[in-house]
């Protein structure tokens, strides 16, 4: 019989077939076991969090995540209830009967998702049994100072312990998938797997312990990815034990799956197994109804960075607004692993030729990174109440003005323009420019730095000599924390932030997939990324020219550094060439790649990741077919029709090129006849009724 009517499979053209007709599959649960469910840490809370409405929709009542209690996100993220499953409940029971705390509830997020938390804390007086357990099962040592490894055991037990009371309710049937999220959440894998515990497991990790350590150290990571003695690598940076945690669960799970296929390539030689599925990250995609809306939204916001702007540059406004354009970095302050060393370099080049060529077009570029600081800058602040109070004076006088000249209207009068403003008018105009004179060059940091002198984004920008002075083209604002909509500062989250740049820029050397840029295409942002993220790696496979699409990929894999810098500059001076119209088009075709990165679309590797899980944990109840993951084979967005508006063709040998020549080009350009054939392309290959058959495998080729 097909797999359960819950499960909406059945479009799958039979992709799994269960042959005990008395089994009821629409019983089948699937728990999802990570350490940041409702616990933001890092990646892994987005992926999790915009991927449940999907795995929702498929799962209904059958969907549970597993994670740890900490009061202080459970407050604002979830709603208590009691389980309506009775056999979950049962287990609940069963734990809280033996003095561990056990909370269950909805996770207040779009699907809203069953949730299950451990109070590990309740749990700890177990921990030294625990570790003598895993002990036994994995012969893997925890020391004592390592918290987080110790934390992991907690956790990994209580879920192992939730499992086997659950599995013991069903009498062997083959009822439970378990879907373990990084070496956090790996202890209960693998010791489900120690206790022959019937349920298919799936492991995911996200990036390779070792992988993020060695890149970190500035080492020459993808070009000696089998040379490196793993052991000893993993010994020298004290986390042989994580590592091992990591590496046993990746060998224990049914199946083992990762985010990208760069990630699929290090996992092979630091985990020593190459993954069974690669499951792309994607988000959830709200379109508007108005086909341009995200237009008006990048406008408007705009506006408020340009306000930023204009108290944050007082005194030294030398340059024209509407010919600045913004780029930015984001994520953790990782300065090699996220780029930030070779986009500092770039930015360096790139004010060299915008200075050579003479042109009037300006860079303001944000570094958006999280550092240890003491407080707001006093010059920043300074600057934002200097331009507060300019605006008032402004507002003030055109008041009066425009009561003395209604006045005159009524009379039937022309009034006197110079005699409109009196003197008091003008001195408190004086006052107010008098104000915005400054002796110092603009702050290259909105705050105060603990260790300034020891910052290696501030020790670059002193090498490079980027003080923001007014002869430079590219001037750099470090914000080294998160952006907020009650900042004094700069009033924007992060998504308005976004719509208000031009421009992206993560050109980084270890990604495992790269939600930045992901997050910039979907509102229709331009953006860098690199052929060692997993996501210009999924991009470049998926779309035949990224450029005009506004997916700038510079090639860090097989370029020496000086060359993909250089690769980079050039793609910043290109956009910088660009016209107004040209961004209003690339920013279309940008919008349009959204679809590309939706869980409706990317789902179905996770779906097929569960399938596959059942079919090799119970050979003789499931059988799948096709034995292949799913193909987006063909898939390709064409090169657009109209291509000089894209930046890859309007790169001129000088920046002075005519205005007829633009005109010629937009003409080319029609938007719903490009959009159209984008959405065509996108729908046919993605129709999950049109999956290849393939013929079926035997269950002995599946052994793991």
């Amino acid at each position: 019989m097909p797999l359960a009517r819950s499960l909406s499979v059945t479009s799958l053209n039979g992709l799994l077939q269960c042959e005990d007709e008395d089994l009821p599959v629409e019983d089948l649960l699937l728990f999802e076991i990570a350490w940041e469910v409702t616990n933001k840490v890092g990646g892994i809370y987005t992926v999790i969090q915009t991927k449940a409405k999907t795995t929702a929709d498929e799962w209904g009542e059958n969907y549970f995540l597993i994670g740890p209690y900490f009061e202080q996100n459970v407050k604002t993220q979830v709603e208590f209830s009691e389980p309506p499953n009775p056999a979950v409940k049962k287990a609940m029971d069963t734990m809280k009967s033996q003095g561990c705390q056990v909370f269950f509830g909805r996770w207040l997020i779009e699907g809203s998702p069953y949730v299950l938390l451990f109070d590990i804390g309740s749990a700890a007086w177990n921990l030294d049994r625990w570790k003598g357990e895993f002990w036994e099962a994995s012969n893997i040592g925890i020391p004592f100072h390592d918290r987080e490894a110790n934390d992991a055991v907690l956790f990994g037990s209580l879920t192992a312990w939730f499992l086997k009371e659950l599995s013991c309710q069903f009498d062997d049937k083959p009822n439970i998938i378990a879907h373990f999220h990084e070496w956090q959440a790996g202890v209960g894998l693998i010791l489900s797997r120690s206790q022959k515990l019937p349920v298919a497991t799936i492991f995911t990790t996200h990036a390779t312990l070792l992988g993020r350590y060695l890149c970190a150290a500035s080492i020459d990571f993808y070009n000696n990815l089998d040379q490196f003695d793993i052991d000893k690598e993993a010994g020298e940076r004290q986390i042989y034990h994580r590592y091992c945690m990591e590496r046993a669960s990746v060998h224990c799970a049914h199946v083992f799956t990762t985010v990208s296929q760069i990630t699929a390539t290090e996992a092979e030689h630091m985990l020593k197994k190459t993954p069974d599925v690669v499951t792309p990250n994607g988000l959830n995609i709200k379109k508007f109804s108005a086909m341009h809306e995200f237009q008006n939204l990048h406008s408007m916001y705009k506006a408020r960075i340009q306000e930023f702007i204009r108290g944050h540059f007082y005194g030294h406004l030398d340059f024209d607004l509407d010919k600045t354009l913004f780029f930015f970095i984001a994520g953790r302050y990782e300065f090699s692993n996220k780029g930030a060393d070779m986009f500092l370099e770039a930015l360096s080049r790139l004010n060299f030729l915008l200075r050579v060529h003479k042109t009037d077009v300006t860079v303001v570029v944000f570094f958006i990174m999280p550092a240890k600081t003491n407080n707001f800058n006093v010059e920043t602040l300074k600057g934002q109440a200097v331009r507060k109070q300019l605006w008032d004076t402004a507002q003030s006088v055109k008041e009066k003005f425009g009561r003395k000249l209604y006045n005159a209207l009524l009379k039937g009068e022309i009034p006197d323009l110079n005699k409109i403003l009196d003197r008091d008018d003008i001195s408190i105009m004086k006052r107010a420019i008098f104000s915005t004179q400054r002796h110092s060059l603009p702050p290259v940091t909105t705050h105060n730095m603990i260790d300034d002198s020891n910052d290696p984004i501030l020790n670059t920008i002193r090498r490079i000599g980027l003080f923001n002075n007014r002869t430079d083209r590219v001037k750099v604002i470090l914000h080294p924390e998160f952006l907020s909509s009650t900042s004094p500062l700069l009033p924007l989250d992060y998504e308005e932030f976004v719509r208000g740049c031009h421009l992206g820029v993560f050109p980084s050397y270890y990604e495992p997939w790269g939600y930045t840029p992901a997050e910039c295409t979907v509102m229709g942002i331009p953006s860098v990324t690199t052929n060692l993220s997993g996501f210009g790696c999924f991009m470049q496979e998926h779309v035949a020219d990224p450029e005009a699409y506004g997916i700038y990929i510079v090639d860090r894999r097989f370029r020496s550094p000086d060359e993909s810098c250089n690769q980079l500059t050039q793609f910043l001076y290109g956009f910088c060439q660009q016209n107004r119209r040209q961004r209003i088009i690339q920013r279309n075709r940008t919008e349009r790649l959204s679809d590309l990165l939706d869980w409706k679309y990317l789902g179905r590797y996770y779906m097929h990741a569960r399938h596959l899980a059942l079919s090799r944990t119970f050979p003789d109840k499931f059988e799948m077919e096709p034995s292949a993951p799913p193909k987006t084979e063909g898939f390709r967005f064409p090169r657009p029709s109209s291509v000089p508006p894209s930046p890859s063709a309007s790169q001129h040998s000088s920046p002075h090129h005519s205005d007829a020549e633009d005109e010629d080009e937009d003409d080319r350009y029609d938007e719903d006849e490009e959009a159209e054939r984008d959405r065509q392309n996108i729908k046919s290959p993605f129709s999950l009724g049109a999956l290849p058959q393939g013929k079926k495998k035997q269950h002995g080729e599946y052994r793991n």
